[in-house]
């Protein structure tokens, strides 16, 4: 089937639990998405191909405080949780089945179904941003999180010992250079991924080798991109 026809042909409807439940397993994260405030499944005759999963937003996140300059901070967690909650839904889940990506389906499903959520605002978190920007194609607004300090520094050190920021993107190729490194070098490189594991729990007991280097530039590479969509036709409640 030739993708014009398939994109002519797929409609957008109401879903359910059942539609997510169908495509749950072919998205990166866990299947378990919890509550949601809305779902909606994108079908080409009676089959899923497509889900959407509308939330309820977090409480307090900083990239929003910067997109919507502070318009809800500076108030008590009632408040401000009352205030968010009326005014603000978020996108969980945005799954299309792996046959048919790459036809600018993801985009448009959130497109059509962003102004259907029938509030001022809808926002986005996705850490696959930057490899795929559907969510700017559908509409939304970008605001990257700025690298941790501990970040910032860890590929600084990095870099002194000839690990340069392109190769962090490869575990493997990461670990070759490691490998390779003079003794003073090598201890030097040891003592900054000690200290920058500090941070995550017991993971900072792991021990060298390639898992351990997987998981550092897990968390080094990865910063989360916030989405926002303003609904022009309405105002926010207060």
């Amino acid at each position: 089937m030739q993708s014009c026809s398939v994109t002519k042909k797929v409609q957008i409807v109401p879903g359910n639990l059942g539609d997510y439940k169908q495509l749950a397993h072919y998205h990166y994260r866990d299947s378990h998405s919890g509550p949601y405030a809305a779902i909606f499944a994108m079908r080409l005759g009676r089959k899923t191909i497509g889900v959407i999963v509308y939330t309820m937003p977090s409480p307090g996140v900083e990239l929003r405080n910067i997109a919507t300059e502070n318009f809800f901070a500076g108030f008590d967690k009632r408040t401000q949780l009352a205030l968010v909650n009326k005014n603000i839904r978020c996108i969980s889940r945005v799954i299309i089945e792996p046959r048919l990506r790459g036809l600018g389906l993801a985009g448009r499903l959130v497109r059509e179904t962003l102004p259907r959520m029938n509030v001022p605002i809808v926002e986005a978190m996705a850490v696959m941003g930057l490899v795929n920007p559907f969510f700017e194609k559908a509409g939304m607004k970008a605001y990257a999180a700025k690298m941790p300090v501990r970040c910032v520094q860890l590929a600084e050190a990095l870099s002194l010992v000839g690990i340069e920021k392109d190769t962090l993107i490869d575990a493997q190729a990461t670990e070759q250079r490691l490998n390779q490194l003079g003794p003073f070098e090598a201890e030097f490189a040891e003592l900054q991924i000690k200290h920058f594991l500090q941070s995550y729990g017991k993971r900072r007991m792991m021990s060298g080798g390639l898992e351990r280097t997987a998981f550092v530039l897990s968390k080094l590479t990865t910063r989360p991109i916030y989405y926002i969509w303003i609904n022009s036709d309405m105002e926010v409640k207060v």
